[in-house]
């Protein structure tokens, strides 16, 4: 046999050989569960569902045929939580980021308001003597009156008496005062103390001596009008009650934790659909210093000016409160799930993959709020589907978390061998999910279940 001949037949003996080694180990080759590790090879955590994500402990095929894929420990998973997720499920499940952005932004406060009278421009008709209502000029409620105008005339035996006392004491100075300047001064001391007394009731002392006309001080608008022309009235009680509304107040009710930034002299806009279009601009005279108990809310005034009267007291309407400009690191509201004990957003770390980050919130913006700890300027969050992705990082982090308190999972070294080959590793048994076969042969068909 030459030296040829026998190059070839070594040849085709290797590979003869090769070719047989190899199909005795596909024979006996044992997929690994999810928990198992070969040497040098990482931990498989458990197995996906390409299509669907459904995920399995052990290898298998889902109902199109597709082999599931092995998620590693330190691949996908690397950051707990973390969700990886292929570019079509990305767009059938609408998922939307949009960066951290830090610049400056307007604290500003939305609240439902109702206009009022401005408080300090009422007016009451009030006489300090008793009497009788002669005549009521002013004899509507809501009746518009101009500065000046008659509102009613009294009748009152006491100021009549009062009246008559000046004359009678004015006379008899002037009679006195060649004959008796003694007697002259004391009916001038007399007189002067009739006049006071008049004074002090706010009547003109050389008026008519029996009826007095009340007239506005003010132009506005009679809001009561408690008496009837020819009742009597007591000292004090009031008769008419006036309100000047060029000037009315919006008053808004709003959150404990909002009111914080609000502060007299803050522009406001005041909007309503009883005036279709328009936007009365005004400023915050007052924040109440003092919460509501029943509605846990800070009453905040807001002074607008009504020339024409458009906003009558009563008028519903929405208050914009403007506050300070800061700056302030914000991502959109809809970023961040609230569980009720934490804050999560989910950060894009990489294509595809999604982790969950703990955030402190702070102030809210408008549709934005402010980020104090657990993101940085220029991260990109999830602001769509975030909730089916919380849902899928919360799924992994209990598997991993299973997986881990079951110890560590054999390796085929260590396990003990069978006629058969090297047993199959254990595998923690894991709530709604198949236990593998203890046939490792079974386990490796790839077959769906």
């Amino acid at each position: 046999m030459n030296t040829l001949t026998r190059t070839v037949l070594v040849v085709v003996i290797a590979a003869v050989a090769l070719g047989a080694g190899v199909w005795i180990g596909r024979r006996h080759d044992v997929p690994l569960a999810a928990g198992a590790t070969a040497p040098g090879a990482r931990r498989v955590l458990f197995y996906r569902a390409p299509m669907s994500g459904a995920t399995s402990p052990t290898p298998k095929k889902d109902p199109m045929g597709m082999d599931y894929v092995p998620v590693y420990e330190g691949g996908d998973s690397a950051a707990p939580g973390t969700v990886a997720l292929d570019p079509g499920r990305v767009q059938t499940l609408g998922v939307r980021t949009e960066p951290v952005r830090r610049g400056l932004q307007v604290m500003s406060v939305r609240a439902s308001a109702t206009v009022a009278i401005d408080e300090t421009r009422e007016f009451v008709v009030a006489p300090r003597f008793e009497g009788w209502v002669a005549h009521l000029y002013a004899n509507q409620t809501g009746m518009a009156v101009r500065a000046g105008q008659p509102l009613l005339a009294v009748y009152s035996p006491q100021l009549a008496a009062a009246r008559q006392e000046i004359q009678l004491a004015d006379t008899a100075a002037a009679r006195l005062s060649g004959s008796d300047p003694q007697g002259a001064a004391a009916m001038r001391r007399l007189r002067d103390a009739g006049r006071a007394r008049l004074r002090n009731w706010e009547v003109d002392a050389g008026g008519d001596a029996f009826n007095v006309v009340y007239r506005s001080k003010v132009s506005g608008v009679v809001i009561e009008k408690p008496v009837l022309p020819g009742a009597r009235f007591m000292a004090g009680e009031a008769i008419l009650k006036i309100a000047d509304l060029s000037t009315v107040w919006a008053i808004a009710h709003v959150p404990v934790d909002q009111a914080s930034t609000l502060a007299p002299g803050q522009s406001a806009a005041f909007v309503s659909t009883a005036l279709p279009g328009e936007s009365v601009r005004g400023r915050i005279t007052f924040v109440q210093p003092v919460v509501d108990p029943t509605t846990r809310t800070v009453a905040v005034r807001v002074e607008l000016p009504n020339p024409r009267q458009q906003l009558r007291p009563g008028v519903y309407g929405t208050l914009e409160l403007t506050g300070p400009t800061v700056d302030a690191l914000t991502v959109p509201a809809s970023a961040v799930i609230n569980s009720g004990t934490r804050q999560v957003a989910l950060v894009q770390v990489g294509e595809g993959r999604y982790a969950p980050r703990e955030v402190a919130l702070g102030r809210r913006f408008g549709d934005r709020v402010e980020v104090l700890a657990g993101l940085d300027d220029g991260m990109a969050v999830v602001t769509s589907a975030n909730f089916l992705i919380d849902a899928e990082s919360n799924l992994q982090s209990a598997l991993q978390g299973l997986g881990n308190a079951k110890g560590p999972a054999t390796t085929p070294a260590a396990a003990t061998p069978s006629p058969a080959g090297p047993a199959a590793p254990s595998m923690p048994d894991m709530p709604g999910m198949d236990k593998p076969s203890a046939d490792p042969r079974a386990a490796g068909t790839g077959e769906g279940r």
